[in-house]
């Protein structure tokens, strides 16, 4: 496994990041920086995560709900989340013993439209 850090994608509003994959070819510097993003979704369990701290009601997830849902130690679920953190994709906040866990603002809002294709109209307007 690799220890490199990741990098966090520029979270500001407005970012440039919003166009689709298919309006223009990406520059070498938003590609790494997309990678990285992706990256980190590259992997079942990282996926399961994000999909477990976005789904849940008021949006955030204490760390002790999520460790049971997998076999896998806990040092192993919180390495995960550190890569999904480092990768601008998620906060978190501890509150005494617990690490609490919410999906960045806007920024799986974001991926979508980077991945989505345009539609017919879209593209004749």
């Amino acid at each position: 496994m690799s220890k490199q850090a990741l990098e966090v994608i520029d979270q500001g509003e407005g970012t440039a990041c919003c166009s689709g994959v298919s309006a223009a070819p990406l520059d070498e510097e938003r590609a790494t920086e997309l990678a990285k993003v992706f990256k980190a979704l590259g992997d079942p369990v990282r996926l399961r995560l994000l999909s477990m701290i976005a789904s849940r009601e008021g949006g955030e997830v204490c760390v002790c709900e999520m460790t049971p849902a997998f076999e896998l130690s806990q040092p192993t679920i919180s390495h995960h989340l550190k890569l999904l953190r480092q990768a601008g994709l998620i906060d978190c906040e501890r509150r005494g013993t617990w690490v609490y866990y919410w999906v960045l603002p806007g920024i799986l809002d974001r991926l979508a439209v980077f991945l989505k294709t345009p539609t017919d109209a879209e593209v004749l307007a």
